[in-house]
């Protein structure tokens, strides 16, 4: 069957694409996607990510190259491997970033992509439950949730913060972002609600639209410098599909990067060194990786209010049974129940600086298990890293992973505004609402107090958030390292997109799932417009 346009990936941005480009009868679109349908029972309930993260039926499980950054660790990197991608095995934590992340875009050359001109996709891509206004959309396909609970610790946790002077602030994807808020996540009814639900799932039917999973990417094919389709596999079946418009990557930073250097397009000398023809020699392809990399704090806790010790035995039976009659508990919860955006600095004009609140710890290093005794834990991770770092190719197997070099902390601004995090975890711990709470602090050990003790314990226990960025740069061709333009076309290539998190010049102060999805929604008329 010929297809006007092929979709490579079907994750946050790839199922919006489907969706909105075959509303249009008059097109045929084909959806492939390396990993299964979205059936597994984890996938919905939201607690489910503590599985889902580390389970390679369902999730990549790439790793970081050791790096001096890291302590020489290597870090895994979850990215999902399912219908709906890494909106179905995320962490469902719903943010939107600051109008100024857009703007910048904006001044860098990306002519359309400022927080006004972005702003309509946002509203049209969410059903929120909070209603429609002026920044908010109240009928779009993702619905958008408050928290369905309130637990005892992070409401004295609340009270703390504003004790510091960080307000509650009752929607932080509204007017202002600054100050504290339960997490608003993608669900619905007490159920994930991944762009494979909202978007895929009630469109499957429509004959001009084919979604086929197992489908492993191998390279795209070429008439000149024109993409005219892809070569993939199906369980080993080697398949080739021809595109009459458009081939679009929606693979994420890590996918789409290693299937344009898979198939010549990337830095000449790099692709020779690993024996592969060059179509055309793009350096920026790889480049400009960066990502949001967290320090945990931990403390223990007196009381037993904490879901290290409601998540077993007896309690967890409950927890099942009232998921199951309410939608409701435990079971509903996303990666973090508290998000607080800060200014490290008190001179600073927007907040440079996330805490995340968890009433419960994880056992060191092991996402998803919770230790045994009561504890508390807070994240903290710098909104806009100017770290960069890298994506390659380390052979021409397209089955071998690429090198992830993230390059974390490597300048100074990261670095400060880490520490600064750490330490104003422990000033608001110290608070006097907490007191009845607060145990003994775990984890970075509390005799750590001077830059450099807080920086080692960074680099030794700290993790990627996930939210990896930028290695095909959107920017004007004048622009070394951009690989896309404005209209997501990559330089130099006809018939080629991209539209995923690798198109971000910078990253989003806050969780990039929101924005992949709007990039989805703005990249589907893009399309259309100039079909």
């Amino acid at each position: 069957m010929p297809f006007d346009y092929v979709i490579v990936g079907a994750g946050s941005a790839g199922c919006v694409l489907a969706a909105r480009l075959s509303e249009d009868p008059r097109v045929q679109v084909l959806l492939l996607e390396a990993g299964p349908e979205d059936r597994h029972p984890w996938l919905h309930i939201p607690i489910g990510y503590g599985r889902t993260f580390r389970d390679p039926r369902v999730s990549w499980q790439f790793q970081t190259e050791p790096e001096a950054a890291t302590a020489g660790r290597s870090l895994t990197i979850p990215r999902g491997r399912v219908l709906g991608g890494s909106s179905s095995i995320n962490g469902l934590g719903f943010t939107r970033g600051q109008a100024a992340d857009y703007d910048s875009w904006a001044q860098m050359g990306n002519r359309g992509w400022s927080f006004a001109e972005v702003l309509p996709y946002f509203k049209r891509m969410e059903r929120f439950e909070g209603g429609a206004d002026a920044f908010r959309g109240g009928d779009g396909p993702m619905s958008v949730s408050y928290a369905r609970d309130r637990w005892e610790l992070c409401e004295v946790f609340l009270k703390a913060a504003g004790r510091h002077g960080i307000p509650t602030n009752p929607d932080p994807n509204g007017a202002r972002q600054d100050g504290i808020a339960y997490f608003q996540t993608n669900t619905r009814n007490g159920l994930r609600h991944s762009t494979s639900m909202a978007y895929l799932n009630p469109i499957r039917a429509r004959p001009n639209l084919t979604v086929e999973t197992h489908a492993e990417a191998r390279r795209l094919l070429f008439e000149g410098r024109r993409c005219v389709g892809l070569a993939y596999e199906i369980q080993g079946q080697p398949r080739e599909v021809r595109a009459g418009r458009d081939v679009i990557l929606a693979g994420g930073s890590i996918g789409s990067p290693q299937l344009l250097e898979l198939s010549g397009v990337g830095g000449g000398e790099r692709l020779k060194a690993v024996g592969i023809e060059v179509v055309h020699d793009l350096k920026g392809v790889g480049e400009n990786l960066h990502d949001h990399y967290l320090a945990r704090s931990v403390w223990r806790v007196t009381k037993k209010v904490t879901f290290n010790e409601r998540l077993r035995g007896f309690r967890l039976v409950k927890e099942v049974v009232k998921f199951a009659l309410t939608r409701r508990g435990l079971m509903t919860i996303c990666a973090a129940q508290l998000c607080a955006f800060v200014r490290s600095r008190p001179e600073l004009d927007l907040p440079d600086l996330e805490l995340t609140f968890t009433p419960w710890s994880m056992q060191q290093g092991q996402i998803g298990r919770l230790e045994h005794e009561p504890g508390m834990s807070i994240v903290a991770f710098q909104l806009r890293p100017e770290s960069r770092g890298s994506i390659h190719l380390k052979s021409s197997d397209p089955k071998a992973p690429p090198a992830i070099r993230p390059n974390y902390l490597a300048t100074e601004t990261d670095r400060r505004v880490l520490i600064d995090g750490l330490r104003l975890a422990r000033r608001l711990v110290a608070s006097p609402e907490l007191d009845p709470y607060r145990g003994a602090q775990i984890w970075p050990a509390p005799h750590l107090s001077s830059d450099d003790e807080l920086l080692a314990h960074a680099r030794e226990t700290g993790a990627s958030v996930g939210h990896l960025a930028g290695t095909c740069k959107m920017g004007p061709a004048t622009d070394a390292q951009a690989v896309v333009g404005p209209d997501l076309r990559v330089h130099g290539i006809a018939g080629l997109r991209v539209a995923d998190a690798s198109i971000l010049p910078t990253m989003i102060s806050g969780h990039t799932n929101a924005p992949v999805i709007m990039i989805g929604e703005k990249a589907s008329d893009l399309i259309r417009d100039a079909a």
